[in-house]
């Protein structure tokens, strides 16, 4: 069977820097930092008291009691996300095939503030005191299966579960899905809710988060030299992507498109990035090759930057290793700096960025950059916002357990 071409039609976020995608595309823009200190448990004793945060998240703007109950955050900010970008696709929902519609939206760690609450509740009143929804609260791939029961979606229905490579992966295997004719439309994406608890107090074990709890907005400064770790974020992505031939039909408005993605493991370590980059160089080869693009046709990386000491290193020497000369003339970010990192959602939401780049032609910031890394020396478009034309977008996004994932999204023009 010969592929179908694959576009993007309809976005949907849920993020620290908005709670629209409009919102968050103007947020990205505007430099701002979703991150404050965490009010919604006493953080006394904690490494970090800090997170990027949805502001005012309110369950009963979207959900009755009920339905709130029976969802975790990780599946309410999904459902939000989901339900702006099909909305905003115009896709008449009476009128499309159900049975061609998938459904490929994936958590890093799944219902973490579920587990933790039913793990008290066990403690304090045994076997009885847990609740018959938790297995079903907490399993990643529950987040899909609300979606396609929500909306009678019928088409392929699994995500991939990567840890922080989650959200870039759902999003290249529904390509595929609608590339070779499994389905016609994908609802895609990622959805992280891990500012918990055991979330925080994991992270800190590992010595893996920033501790600037003096100065929240500027923890996350991706390739600064005063960088000390990730701000934890939560938050949701998601596409609606179709097939090239459904959008023109319709006339939908196209925000860009999906033209080929990288994958590989470092075989490594299971936290640390490989210090010489070779699963990172491969995925970004492979998205490449998958493409048909050379180095020198792209124009922007979002990168995965999360503002660690080794991995920004790491991430720009792979970049150089690829690109070489090129890599000087790309206007790389990392909009990490502004949302946190969002763990299972940051490849869908920093994907929704790329494409957003694409289709209004500027680069948003990193922020926070003020003393650049003498080993970090690329273009990371700091503080402000850089407008140029764009054709090609890269995304990297990479989880613990050395998985990698390399998105290619190019502007949207011609038919």
């Amino acid at each position: 069977m010969s592929s179908r071409r694959v576009v993007i039609t309809g976005i949907g976020a849920l993020t620290p820097v908005g709670k629209s995608a409009p919102e968050f595309w103007n947020g990205l823009l505007s430099g701002t930092s979703g991150a404050r200190p965490i009010d919604m448990f006493d953080t006394t004793g904690f490494a970090s008291t800090f997170a990027a945060l949805i502001d005012d998240y309110d369950s009963s703007h979207y959900f009755d009691k009920k339905e709130a109950r029976r969802l975790d955050l990780v599946a309410q900010y999904a459902l939000v996300a989901s339900e702006e970008a099909i909305l905003d696709s115009k896709l008449n929902l009476d009128e499309i095939d159900k049975d061609r519609v998938g459904v490929h939206v994936g958590t890093g760690i799944g219902g973490m503030k579920t587990f933790y609450d039913q793990s008290i509740s066990y403690s304090e009143r045994g076997p009885r005191g847990v609740s018959p929804f938790f297995i079903p609260m907490l399993i990643p791939d529950i987040v899909s299966g609300q979606i396609s029961i929500k909306y009678g979606f019928r088409g392929p229905n699994f995500c991939a579960v990567s840890a922080c490579a989650t959200g870039s992966h759902n999003i290249g295997i529904a390509y595929d899905m609608i590339r070779y004719g499994q389905s016609d439309y994908a609802i895609t994406g990622g959805t992280e809710a891990p500012v918990t608890q055991i979330g925080i107090s994991g992270f800190n074990a590992m010595k893996a988060m920033s501790t600037r709890n003096d100065d929240p907005e500027a923890a996350s400064r991706p390739f600064d030299i005063d960088r000390d770790g990730f701000v934890l974020g939560e938050g949701a992505g998601i596409m609606v992507l179709e097939s090239l031939d459904s959008a023109l039909e319709r006339g939908a408005r196209i925000y860009g498109e999906v033209v080929g993605y990288g994958y590989s493991a470092d075989a490594y370590h299971i936290t640390a990035p490989d210090p010489e980059g070779n699963g990172v160089i491969l995925a970004m080869k492979n998205a490449l090759k998958s493409a048909n693009i050379s180095p020198e046709d792209v124009d922007h990386i979002n990168m995965h930057g999360t503002s660690t000491p080794l991995g920004d290193i790491a991430e720009t020497n792979s970049i150089k290793k690829v690109f070489g000369d090129h890599s000087y003339k790309i206007n790389l970010n990392s909009t990490k700096s502004m949302t946190g990192h969002t763990l299972g959602a940051a490849g869908a939401i920093e994907s929704l960025a790329s494409v957003l780049a694409l289709y209004h032609g500027i680069v948003p910031p990193t922020i926070n950059l003020e003393n650049q890394d003498p080993q970090c020396d690329l273009n990371y478009t700091p503080v402000d916002p850089v407008a140029r034309e764009l054709t090609y977008a890269l995304n990297n996004a990479f989880g613990f357990g050395g998985h990698n994932s390399t998105l290619v999204f190019k502007r949207f023009g011609d038919a």
